[in-house]
């Protein structure tokens, strides 16, 4: 089993969130995936910032406000 460090984006609303996760590689099937721990990571900092609760969001990810150009 090997992991490897990657950077997750999420996009909620007029926020964008990078969060660092590890991608784990194996034998089997699902490969590569996450742990339960960064899933649950990526799920919290999506539901905060649908709140609306950017310094939640901020303690999890690097967040950017997305504005029109």
């Amino acid at each position: 089993m090997t992991t490897k460090s990657r950077v997750k984006l999420i996009r909620e609303g007029r926020y964008a969130a990078e969060v660092d996760v590890d991608l784990i590689y194996d034998d089997s099937a699902w490969a590569p995936y996450l742990s339960l721990e960064d899933a649950q990571t990526l799920d919290d900092v999506r539901e905060a910032l649908r709140r609306g609760d950017v310094e939640k969001a901020r303690e999890l990810g690097r967040i950017f406000r997305l504005m029109p150009v």
